[in-house]
């Protein structure tokens, strides 16, 4: 029996229309939703950069001869007497969490040169009773994209030319006689902000490729409340080692890595940066400039002076940071004081 409504519909039309009315609303709230994707990406056309492009921001970013011409310290000239007194008083509990990831033992595909330890003294030598020893000794090859580093001017060369002109003949086979990771061996102590990308967009892990953008930076500092300023240190969390602990190892030179896009290259020169950090090597991978593998690398080193913490692991600092919902901490950090070293294995502390 098909009874008929008040309106003169008979139930089979009611139910019809009704059906008829939420198809509708779904496909207005998908193309909606789409949309609002669509206005969030901000890669492509927006953020395109040619290598005619890179290699203006090359002089427009430089920091040649801004603490003059013989200057080897770069940006970190920007962390002050006053600013380690500032990021000392950030310090409020006392609490430390180490940045470092653990040194990688497992040669992978991500990994072609792992960390080769020999045992020189093992505990079975050492006599049964009184004073006994043990020793061992380790190579690690620390550039590349696993291991915690830190790189300094030496280690990039535009056109032949490092940080402040220093020409590519200052590093020979006895070392860098320039713009090595000597100079910076009294340490480094400031305030670290932590920008963390994966939990701004609300995944455990960007995936590889995933570029970052100054909106993306912008809107970081609007959600944590906090405001990057000169002499600090920038840690960008992509989740890379969380996505690698669940994945497992991928090809960075096949699958490429999530990080900044070149274009936040000006955002970090204008809030003049002292160091800039990062879970994986800063630069987005396949990097978007054809012709120019890492750009980013390229900037912050050789036109900028800004020293780079290469492959930090901040699963641990993102969760306690988080926790707290505190975002800057006092950062400390001290390289092997080897003279004419393009670079030095890091363990960066952060204290609340």
């Amino acid at each position: 029996m098909n009874s008929v409504f008040s309106d003169g519909l008979s139930r089979r039309q009611v139910i019809q229309r009704a059906a008829a009315a939420a198809s509708f609303s779904a496909f207005a709230e998908s193309f909606a939703d789409a949309q609002t994707g669509a206005n969030h990406d901000t890669g492509g056309a927006t953020h395109h950069t040619s290598k005619e492009e890179f290699v203006q921001l090359m002089s427009q970013l430089s920091n040649w001869g801004r603490w003059g011409k013989d200057d080897q310290m770069g940006a970190v000239n920007l962390i002050t007497p006053a600013k380690r007194k500032q990021a000392a008083a950030l310090v409020k509990e006392g609490a430390c969490f180490s940045m470092a990831r653990n040194a990688e033992m497992e040669k992978a595909v991500d990994n072609p040169t792992p960390v080769v330890r020999k045992i020189l003294r093992v505990g079975a030598d050492a006599p049964a009773t009184g004073i006994g020893n043990t020793m061992d000794s380790f190579f690690i090859a620390y550039h590349g994209y696993a291991h915690t580093h830190m790189d300094t001017f030496c280690h990039f060369l535009w056109d032949g030319k490092m940080y402040n002109g220093y020409p590519k003949e200052v590093v020979t086979e006895n070392g860098a006689s320039k713009n090595s990771i000597i100079n910076f061996k009294n340490g480094i102590m400031t305030r670290g902000v932590l920008m963390d990308m994966a939990r701004h967009k609300g995944v455990d892990y960007l995936e590889p490729g995933t570029a970052i953008y100054p909106e993306d930076l912008d809107a970081w500092e609007k959600k944590a409340r906090v405001k990057i300023g000169a002499g600090d240190v920038i840690l960008i969390r992509t989740g890379r080692w969380a996505r690698r602990d669940a994945k497992g190892p991928w090809s960075v030179s096949e699958v490429g890595l999530a990080g900044l896009h070149v274009s936040c290259m000006k955002w970090i020169h204008a809030r003049d940066i002292s160091i800039l950090g990062g879970d994986d090597a800063q630069d987005v991978l396949p990097s978007g400039v054809e012709g120019v593998s890492q750009p980013v690398h390229t900037l912050a080193l050789v036109a900028m002076g800004m020293p780079i913490f290469d492959n930090l692991d901040l699963e641990l600092i993102g969760r306690e940071a988080d926790r707290r919902k505190r975002w800057e901490f006092l950062v400390t950090a001290a390289p092997a004081a080897v003279p004419g070293a393009t670079g030095s294995v890091l363990n960066p502390i952060a204290t609340f």
